[in-house]
């Protein structure tokens, strides 16, 4: 095992804890909001499937543009600075949309807006993540981790479906109130007091010669590897959240109300396991574990595509977001736990563009295939892709397959 997380009084660590679940509240339900607002603009401004993808690619391409700097930035300057600014850039980016939308201007002008907002998250993301092992020891940090969750998807829970009822009545000024939440993430996570010994901001190198590093240290570490690329590949194909205004509006006939019920459903599932998770941290038989979770999720993705029930398609994302949120911790504790201190904000750079890559960039895929196969065959081809990956995954790792104590023996 690699150097342990840096200790502080118990006092401080639960107050620092707390300031950075509030920070992760604000940022997750804003983000939430933020997206089924979009979501139900864009495909009600244009009728398009690949108009909804754009909004996911536009979102995603900052992560690779940035990637060279972000998880760098992380490990040589101040980590709460960082996310306090991305949070402030999060509210700034939502301020031009709500300008945008609010003027009548041109959906394609919301993409460079997009495009911004994408960026605050590129540096949030790694800095975010690799602050919380640097405040939560080791034995704890699994717990934190799904503490964190629980926060994520009770934001993730509230955030489309009060977002869907606001869409409703306030309209474009959602945006605006969306610019408002995510700024208050900025003060919650500059309160966090950093313990003694803590990264120390050196400068980012000039040539930037260090920072793809964490690239080839996840290369290296096969467990590591097999997590981050198997959540990667499964959510890419299996994706169906870009689907949904398509679901809500043309297929189940639910509205932007409903659009939001749906929106909220994955993180319904979601936050009971990890609540769960959170009494009963994940021990043993992780590999394992996170395998039948990848072939659940594919599961439930089949059903969703060929429900034509509002009750049905709820109950099939909630079980999409029960399994998705198995992986997610098994992933975030290995990958947080198997790399040293120093490099974290590296590899949880290229972690968080693997994540958005099977987010935003599964938005893209998804509103290309829905233009190609409808939006029907696109969720079901997903899903079912989604568990060729499970099988062929557990052919080439077989280290992950394998894996049975977190943490334990995971360092390359």
């Amino acid at each position: 095992m690699h150097d342990r997380p840096l200790r502080s009084h118990p006092g401080a660590t639960r107050r620092n804890v707390a300031l950075f679940l509030a920070a992760r509240g604000f940022g997750a339900f804003a983000a939430q909001m933020l997206d089924v607002a979009m979501g139900w603009h864009v495909y009600a401004s244009t009728g398009s499937a690949l108009s909804l993808g754009f909004v996911g690619l536009a979102q995603f391409l900052p992560l690779v543009v940035l990637l060279r700097w972000s998880g760098a930035a992380a490990d040589h300057f101040d980590r709460r600075k960082i996310s306090a600014f991305a949070a402030l850039g999060q509210g700034a980016a939502s301020a031009a949309i709500f300008f945008l939308t609010a003027t009548a201007a041109p959906v394609w002008t919301l993409y460079p807006a997009l495009f911004a907002l994408g960026s605050a998250r590129a540096f949030a993301g790694p800095a975010n993540s690799s602050l919380l092992p640097e405040i939560v020891d080791e034995a704890r940090f699994s717990r934190a981790v799904a503490m964190s969750t629980t926060v994520f998807q009770a934001a993730t829970i509230a955030g489309p479906a009060l977002g869907g009822l606001l869409f409703a009545v306030l309209d474009k000024k959602i945006f605006l109130l969306c610019a408002i939440v995510a700024a208050c993430a900025a003060p919650a996570v500059w309160a966090i007091r950093r313990p003694k010994g803590a990264v120390a901001g050196r400068g980012v190198d000039r040539g930037g010669k260090n920072a793809l590093a964490g690239l080839r240290y996840i290369w290296s570490n096969k467990v590591v590897l097999g997590a981050i690329s198997l959540d990667l590949f499964a959510v890419l194909f299996g994706g169906a959240t870009a689907l949904l205004p398509i679901y809500a509006r043309d297929i189940l006939l639910v509205g932007p109300a409903g659009l939001g019920a749906l929106r909220a459903a994955p993180a319904l599932g979601a936050i009971g396991v990890s609540l769960l998770l959170s009494a009963f941290p994940l021990r043993r038989g992780a590999g394992p574990k996170m395998f039948f979770a990848v072939v659940g999720y594919a599961a439930a993705t089949i059903v969703f595509a060929l429900s034509k029930s509002f009750a049905l398609s709820l109950a099939a994302l909630a079980a999409l977001g029960a399994f998705d949120v198995v992986s997610m911790v098994v992933r975030q504790t290995v990958v947080q736990l198997a790399t040293p201190n120093e490099m974290r904000g590296r590899v949880s750079a290229v972690n968080f563009l693997f994540i958005g890559a099977s987010n935003q960039l599964g938005e893209f895929e998804s509103g290309v295939a829905a233009a190609l196969l409808g939006p029907v065959g696109a969720a079901l081809f997903g899903g079912c892709a989604a568990l060729v990956v499970a099988g062929a995954w557990a052919a080439f790792f077989p280290q992950l397959r394998k894996a049975d104590a977190i943490g334990e023996g995971m360092s390359a």
